[in-house]
């Protein structure tokens, strides 16, 4: 169970990441291995033809499936992203939800499904992201 504590750690250790700050992610919940959180469209980072831009949906599964696997490990665990793969399933046209679900924690890998639905709840992508764990910073 993820207590209150290890949850407000997790937000305090994300608050100076640019990222987080540029593409406003808001966290709507966390639990043990999952982490769900809405990542507003902004205009001013459109793709063609007016549609979330995917590089930005990559960005915001990548960083979503870090919090999950936060939530398993705590946010002073060292990751860096090992593999990413995303299949776009629709264009996105509004704010986008994204859900990260840990699939297992191993002792160097932490592979995290992700899906992101768009504002009326059409499936727009899927995404498999694993985390390499160090042991320090780099």
């Amino acid at each position: 169970m993820l207590s209150e504590s290890d949850k407000q750690a997790i937000l305090r250790h994300i608050e100076p990441i640019a990222v987080v700050r540029n593409l406003r992610f808001q966290v709507e919940s966390m639990e043990e291995g999952r982490c769900i959180a809405i990542v507003p469209k902004d205009d001013r980072f459109d793709g063609l033809y007016g549609a979330y831009h995917g590089g930005l949906l990559t960005t915001a599964a990548d960083s979503i499936a870090c919090l999950a696997v936060w939530t398993a490990l705590g946010p002073d665990a060292h990751l860096t992203t090992a593999d990413i793969h995303i299949r776009f399933l629709a264009a996105c046209f509004s704010d986008a939800t994204v859900d990260a679900r840990v699939i297992k924690i191993g002792r160097s890998l932490c592979p995290v499904e992700v899906n992101i639905h768009d504002a009326e709840g059409a499936h727009v992508a899927v995404a498999q992201v694993t985390y390499f764990r160090l042991e320090k910073p780099v």
